[in-house]
């Protein structure tokens, strides 16, 4: 049989200082010497105390708990293998600060009014957002709730360049465009294609920039849904436009897979009769047939730095740093096929 849970009295006693010490090591308050926190921190270890979050948030008015906002219905968020990466890294950062991740998403229009009064009634002390689309009222009802938010991916929304408390982490994905279509026009192809993601989201729109900046105006351009499924459709689309073709840039690995699932049946060999670049370097990339020229953005470190940047403007401290947005560079991986 368990017995009593230990008290804060009792780790006071264990430690030999006051009630008042380990209140305040326990709520990582400053003004302890190292010396007296380390003993209480093994007092903590002896006993097995577990801190009361209930009573611990009345004193540090923290609830220890983010809100991990993604603005795509479920069967998407655990189908692409992006996201699953980002919330590792934003998990592990998370986890590692002793912070709850809670994890919500956008099925229908009708999930933001759940998502506004959910951020707004004090449950968590910060949000991170991420996949937002153009008009998406999520970053408002961020405002709204006074809460500090990150943000994965450039922000484009009237004004959002001209607030310096606004952080977000994004790759340089026009980089990262101009590098995968470059490789193919050094490779000696001439009929370059791309297919790009939903336009109303700056990933997108910034790769299809990227090809234009290495190709100009002269390209070929299919629409896709950052899905294997539209990377098919979209590929069909192009051959059936032009027939020649010898190349294609895909803005996602998934859409990559689905020209490739088209190719294949269509009888046409990578990258022999046409080559095929991807974007962001997810593990399936390397085990695809052939493996799969890629551009590589760490997107676990992404989600680690949204992380980070949130934690650091949840700190006291944090009033006094100098925080901004990061963008990560981007590396083109030259595989089998190209």
């Amino acid at each position: 049989m368990l017995g009593p849970r230990p008290t804060l009295e009792a780790v006071a006693a264990h430690a030999g200082v006051s009630r008042a010490t380990v209140s305040r090591v326990v709520n990582g308050s400053s003004g302890v010497r190292a010396s007296i926190r380390e003993k209480v921190q093994q007092a903590v270890d002896d006993l097995g105390y577990v801190p009361n979050s209930a009573a611990r948030s009345l004193v540090t008015r923290r609830t220890g708990a983010v809100a991990v906002v993604i603005a795509e219905p479920e069967r998407r968020v655990f189908a692409d293998p992006f996201f699953a990466q980002q919330l590792r890294g934003i998990s592990r950062e998370l986890s590692a600060s002793d912070t709850q991740l809670l994890l919500l998403l956008v099925e229908n229009s009708r999930d933001y009014d759940r998502i506004g009064r959910y951020l707004s009634g004090g449950h968590v002390d910060g949000t991170l957002m991420f996949s937002l689309h153009r008009d998406d009222p999520l970053p408002s009802m961020a405002t709204a709730s006074g809460l500090p938010t990150v943000f994965g991916g450039r922000p484009d929304w009237p004004g959002a360049d001209l607030d310096p408390q606004l952080l977000y982490v994004d790759t340089d994905n026009r980089d990262g465009a101009r590098q995968a279509v470059r490789h193919l026009l050094d490779r000696g192809r001439q009929r370059i294609a791309v297919i790009t993601g939903p336009l109303d989201q700056t990933s997108a729109a910034d790769r299809l920039d990227g090809y234009r900046d290495a190709l100009g105006d002269t390209g070929l351009v299919a629409h896709g849904d950052f899905t294997a499924e539209g990377g098919e459709r979209a590929m069909a689309e192009l051959l059936d436009r032009c027939p020649e073709l010898d190349a294609v840039f895909a803005g996602s690995d998934l859409m990559a897979s689905g020209a490739l699932r088209t190719l294949r049946a269509l009888g046409l060999s990578v990258p022999q009769d046409v080559a095929v670049v991807g974007y962001d370097d997810i593990a399936p990339a390397g085990w695809a047939d052939p493996p799969l020229t890629t551009v590589h953005q760490d997107v676990e470190e992404m989600g680690r730095l949204m992380a980070s940047l949130l934690l650091r403007r949840l700190e006291a401290r944090a009033e006094h740093d100098l925080l901004r947005p990061v963008i990560t560079p981007a590396q083109l991986i030259v595989r089998a096929s190209s």
